[in-house]
């Protein structure tokens, strides 16, 4: 036996988080990655798993106490490993002798009992139906089903998509986790799920099978030899056996997309007088405290757990009244519903879950920021030229090599040498952010609506890599496997509508960015040189900025120098 104080991990750098619940006592047996405690800090509340099995022999803190990374949790008397693998091999031959039960009237055979044959190794492992649960998909927020691409009875393999998930900002794929047979589903379009709930059942290879676990009730292991059989149980144990309620049998382990230290998956909380609602003291009280009944909100943290996100989550939906995307704000009377059927036929379609999100971002975004667009043109002839003399080189990295990795760099530089376009406002209003990474959107048009993903530190990157993380991120957003963590940090955005014509826009700030560029087609046009007018290519660019950060001059300012930079690329060097 060693004995082990389990401490407070890293718990991403929050101080004093409250202990609300203790899930052990002194005395209780604990396997590996069982729950000890839950913490809950300012932003959320967390299990702490034990790192050792084995038995409990001091509790170290109470409910209530405020604890921060490296404070002790509780003692516990690991076992070493030779010892649980005795107990292990116990446990198995105990459960052996179980599985052949005879009348306990019936003598016992004077022979030798039978031994049961061992499976053979070249039989595989066996079949066993298995959970599969949403995985860690970078947000804690309900997504939208908004496909099913398997049914019940389907034989899938390792890794063909489940279900297509669409969230705020991107759309993505959930694959099987193993080869095997879909027996049920959970899940229907339309729903709306998080990471940890039941997608379905499958029925597929066991990949490896668990060790026999202690007895987390009592403590004990069960004892036994390879002889042992039920007749040699005394009758006294018997009866006491008989007399007891049934034990049930070990289920397969369910097997989870997410990591294995994953919360386990959220149940939906019914109404109830409050006792039987899973919450902490500290999510109690806020709940008093916004006149939230417990009883409506969904819990999204291990067992059901009801967090103080889910509280303000349940808090914004119900001002919020439903998710339309389009509505009046600010005194500003809605626009009147117009029969359009009257008039002649019609197809209406749903919008998808991005269309309403960006529908919404881009009115927030009208009606909050005060938008000043100007216009210019940069003589891109000396890039176009120098762009096209490396077609050959840009098919031997088989890639392509297209206007917009240009534009990336020259925007980096100019965004570098004008920190006011680079900055952010404070939700209080007060102060100014300085950003002092360069990290730039581009919008991408996707059968599903608009995304925007982020290229990120694009003033360290160079031209080819810039080349080929763009196809990457387009191609990823047109096949909806983007990630939440693919678009977000931008402190600029480019939208080039440049393939589709127009001499100019005026694209809408992605607040809380402080200005975005629009880029339009490229045309040739007469430009007198002093001596005579030459042909070049001159590209329209509109760079529309929030007035409250940024004023006229930074504007033309930042405008200046990008045109002087597309229009000599050397300038990059300097």
């Amino acid at each position: 036996m060693a004995r082990h104080t389990l401490t407070v991990p890293d718990i991403g750098g929050a101080e004093d988080a409250e202990v609300i619940e203790v899930m052990v006592s002194a005395g209780d047996a604990v396997a590996l990655e069982q729950g000890l405690i839950v913490l809950e800090s300012d932003k959320a509340s967390m299990e702490v798993p034990a790192e050792v099995a084995g038995t409990v022999v001091e509790v170290l803190v109470k409910e209530g106490d405020a604890l921060k990374e490296g404070d002790g949790i509780v003692v516990v008397e690991a076992k070493v490993e030779a010892e649980v693998e005795a107990e292990t091999d116990n446990a198995s031959a105990a459960s052996t002798a179980e599985a052949r039960p005879e009348p306990a009237e019936k003598p016992a055979p004077e022979a030798t009992p039978q031994q049961t044959p061992a499976p053979s190794p070249d039989a595989g492992p066996a079949a066993s139906e298995q959970d599969v649960f949403v995985p860690d998909i970078g947000t804690d927020e309900a997504v939208e089903v908004i496909e099913i691409n398997v049914a019940v009875g389907d034989s899938v393999q390792e890794g063909d998509t489940l279900i297509v998930l669409e969230s705020d900002k991107a759309s993505m794929e959930l694959p099987a986790p193993f080869s095997g047979e879909l027996r049920s589903l959970a899940v229907k379009e339309g729903d709306e799920i998080r990471q940890g709930d039941l997608i379905g059942t499958m029925l597929g290879e066991l990949q490896s099978a668990p060790a026999t676990a202690p007895d987390t009730a009592s403590g004990t292991t069960p004892e036994a030899t390879p002889e042992a059989t039920p007749d040699a149980i005394p009758d006294a144990m018997s009866g006491a056996m008989s007399d007891a309620a049934p034990v049930p049998e070990p289920s397969a382990p369910a097997l989870s997309l997410a990591p294995t230290s994953a919360p386990v998956p959220p149940q939906p909380i019914a109404a109830s007088s409050g006792k039987d609602i899973y919450a902490g003291p500290a999510v109690r009280r806020l709940a008093r405290e916004l006149g939230v009944n417990l009883g409506d909100v969904r819990g999204s943290g291990p067992k059901g757990r009801i967090l103080k996100e889910d509280l303000h989550a349940h808090v914004k939906r119900a001002l919020q009244g439903g998710d339309k995307a389009v509505s009046g704000g600010a005194g500003i009377p809605a626009v009147p519903a117009v029969d359009y059927a009257a008039f002649g036929a019609v197809d209406t379609q749903p919008m998808t879950k991005i269309d309403k999100v960006t529908a919404a971002n881009m009115h927030r975004s009208w009606l909050n920021v005060p938008h000043v667009t100007q216009f210019s043109e940069a003589d891109v002839t000396a890039l176009e030229d120098f762009r096209q003399s490396l077609k050959d080189e840009a098919a031997s990295r088989a890639t392509k090599l297209t206007p917009l990795p240009f534009l990336l760099i020259a925007c980096a530089r100019a965004l570098k040498d004008n920190p006011r376009l680079n900055r952010a406002i404070s939700a209080d209003g007060e102060s100014f952010v300085y950003r002092e990474y360069v990290h730039i959107g581009m919008a991408v048009d996707t059968p599903a609506g608009l995304v925007v993903p982020v290229l990120r530190d694009v003033d360290r990157k160079g031209l080819w890599e810039l080349a080929e993380e763009t196809a990457d991120l387009a191609a990823r957003a047109k096949e909806r496997k983007l990630k939440p963590a693919d678009m977000q940090g931008a402190c600029f955005t480019i939208s080039s509508l440049g393939g589709l014509g127009g001499t100019g826009f005026t694209p809408i700030v992605n607040s809380p960015e402080v200005a975005i560029l629009g880029v339009s087609k490229l045309e040739v046009k007469p430009v007198w040189d002093g001596d005579a007018f030459q042909p070049r290519k001159m590209l329209p660019l509109s760079l529309s900025y929030d007035h409250r950060a940024v004023n006229g001059a930074d504007g033309g300012r930042f405008s200046t120098q990008l045109c002087e930079l597309l229009a000599d690329i050397r300038r990059l060097l300097l």
